[in-house]
């Protein structure tokens, strides 16, 4: 039988054997974090507390200001020694809490609720609210949004995205095979918040002892199915996914609740467990640190608000020419310029290449109307038209092109034979017009 998968995509080098066996460990609990106020799509949190403050481990120290947000909570127990904007993985600069810890880790107190699962479905979703959950494998969309449909847009199907189809990353591989029970679960929830019976689990058939694991904890329940994947960059988007479990199509310029679905990440759902059952909020996540630059790739659960330089060196520090960071992975992460870069709830991975994985595009040539990009889209747009009329400043007429049907994904820059930085260029006429 085929596996499923959709039309077009690539196939970079996976690099999934540096971590993929590496079991989860609890990264080192950092002396000083840097805490977001927005680590997640939507309006900002605004910060709770003040220079000097004492907080605990799981306080929140931000407050949404939007329905589209999510709280934010200390990762550690300490005082607040700065207020300020400080990098994120992306370049920016972003408001953010700087908490010194202080050692003692005190907890604001969490009463563990086994019967969690007979709480209704507006109780459990409040508690993923006030958990601060967002989408944990890289978008960070605020989770509570997703679960809240309009009533004209009734969905009757969750699928949790296992693909992880980005090269190198390994987190969310790791978290199958060792906490399958609890991604079931926070299906489970998911289904129940939403009310609908059809769940599904996606993998990628390089994962084999992910999938026996997953079919293993869902073998229990009749209306939960774990689906084998065609290993296809970018198998994990979520329209390539749905596309590829139920032959539904996202319109242009829609969400998959438009076609009655709603997709979730792995850690995603872990998380959703963890908040509906404990009460915890999102303090830590698991983070892949890997690549050829690094001397022991690893796969650690992170407080939030921990430098990257500081995980780096729990792994051993760089190995031989180490000459790119990238958060996140290499085909969507970005490349950073300071290891003081805090991780956020969105970052699933930390890569360090060499010289001879990094590729570099200082010089690139015209276009030569091969149609590589084209094949590659899996979204069926026409890449190369958009990078010309961004690269003319023609930035209005890409809108023609479809132009926010673009998710970013790079396969496009990948195949390109001339090496122009099409994605860099899509972003960029982004910025320009207004969808």
């Amino acid at each position: 039988m085929s596996l499923l998968t959709f039309q077009g995509g690539i196939h970079p080098p996976e690099s999934k054997e540096l971590a993929e066996n590496a079991s989860i460990r609890e990264a080192k609990i950092p002396p000083r974090v840097i805490i977001q106020l927005s680590q997640h799509i939507g309006a900002p949190c605004k910060s709770l507390v003040e220079i000097g403050q004492d907080v605990k481990i799981g306080e929140q120290i931000g407050n949404p200001e939007g329905f589209v947000s999510a709280p934010v909570h200390s990762s550690v127990s300490g005082k607040v020694s700065a207020i300020g904007t400080f990098p994120a993985p992306n370049g920016k600069m972003i408001p953010s809490v700087v908490i010194e810890n202080n050692g003692a880790d005190e907890e604001v107190s969490l009463e563990e609720d086994a019967d969690y699962f007979s709480k209704s479905p507006e109780e459990l979703k409040e508690r993923i609210k006030k958990a601060g959950i967002v989408g944990m494998g890289g978008a960070a969309f605020p989770t509570h949004v997703k679960l809240s449909p309009p009533k004209e847009k009734p969905v009757d199907a969750v699928i949790i995205n296992g693909a992880e189809c980005e090269p190198y990353l390994t987190s969310d591989h790791r978290v199958m095979v060792e906490h399958p029970e609890e991604v079931i679960a926070g299906l489970k929830i998911l289904m129940k918040v939403l009310g609908v019976n059809k769940g599904y689990v996606g993998v990628e058939s390089n994962k084999p002892n992910a999938i026996e694991k997953m079919e293993r904890a869902a073998s229990g329940e009749n209306n939960i199915q774990v689906l084998t994947l065609q290993v296809k960059y970018p198998q994990g988007a979520e329209k390539m996914l749905i596309k590829a479990i139920m032959d539904r199509e996202v319109p242009a310029g829609g969400l998959p609740m438009d076609i009655g679905v709603v997709v979730q990440n792995v850690g995603t759902a872990y998380a959703i467990y963890e908040a509906c059952r404990f009460k915890k909020p999102v303090i830590d996540r698991v983070v892949s640190i890997t690549g050829r630059g690094i001397t022991t790739p690893s796969n650690l659960r992170v407080r939030i608000g921990t430098s990257l330089g500081l995980l780096i060196e729990e792994c051993g520090g760089f190995k031989g020419d180490a000459v790119k960071i990238i958060s996140g992975g290499p085909m969507m992460g970005f490349a950073v310029y300071s290891l003081d870069v805090p991780v956020t709830k969105g970052t699933s991975g930390i890569v360090v290449m060499n010289g001879d994985e990094a590729v570099h595009t200082e010089k690139f040539g015209p276009c030569i109307r091969c149609g590589r990009c084209i094949d590659a889209c899996p979204m069926g747009l026409m890449p190369t038209m958009l990078s010309l009329y961004s690269e003319r400043e023609i930035f209005e007429d890409c809108k023609e092109y479809n132009l926010f049907d673009c998710f970013e994904c790079g396969s496009c820059t990948y195949v390109c034979p001339a090496k122009r930085p099409i994605v860099q260029q899509i972003r960029l006429a982004k910025s320009q017009v207004k969808p």
